[in-house]
């Protein structure tokens, strides 16, 4: 079954490679992983897009949580949500054949980017459905080359994964760097304890 995952990240060095080694080490197979940046500049969107059954699912979720770069993971079975891929594509326009290819264009609501001598390149964004669709349409005039950036996804409605004002309020600093418990409370002494501390 497929799923749509999405983690906030903080923005700290070698978080995505974590991430995805995370998924490698225990066999998890990735069909899109993405990575953005979000309103808060501290922070990092990661959508997810596994095929996997509920028990896996559930794995995933707990090691993601596991990962102290990880601030919160949310999973949209339960939820609607718009999802949106976005592809270049440029494509051989043999002649005779260029209207064809911009019919094509117009019913997929795509667009043309860029115009060569014997080539279009277009720009389509939507399900991924809706790109696999037009990519089969395309294959019989000569697919020249193809670049996707994987899906990204939110939430419908008032539902959010970002972080509330409360959250942003009591974690704001905790976001600048992963703290790692060291199993010792670390604090600054009081003038008393200073003042009874022997000199030397």
């Amino acid at each position: 079954m497929r799923h749509v995952i999405s983690a906030l990240v903080m923005n700290e060095p070698g978080v995505l490679a974590h991430v995805a080694g995370m998924f490698s080490a225990r066999g998890f197979n990735i069909d899109s992983l993405v990575v953005g940046r979000t309103e808060d500049p501290a922070l990092s969107r990661m959508t997810i897009i596994v095929n996997a059954d509920e028990r896996i699912l559930e794995q995933v979720r707990k090691q993601l949580t596991k990962i102290v770069t990880v601030v919160r993971v949310r999973d949209y079975k339960d939820l609607p949500f718009v999802e949106r891929d976005l592809a270049l594509i440029k494509v051989a326009t043999p002649p005779g054949k260029r209207t064809e290819v911009l019919e094509l264009v117009n019913i997929f609501r795509g667009r043309v980017v860029d115009v060569g001598p014997s080539t279009l390149m277009v720009e389509i964004s939507g399900e991924e459905e809706k790109i696999d669709a037009f990519v089969e349409q395309l294959r019989p005039y000569g697919i020249k080359e193809l670049a996707r950036t994987g899906v990204i996804a939110m939430p419908r409605g008032n539902s959010t994964i970002s972080l509330s004002d409360d959250d942003t309020g009591s974690r704001r600093e905790g976001l600048a760097r992963p703290q790692r418990s060291s199993g010792l409370d670390k604090r600054e002494p009081t003038q008393a304890e200073l003042e009874a501390t022997p000199p030397g």
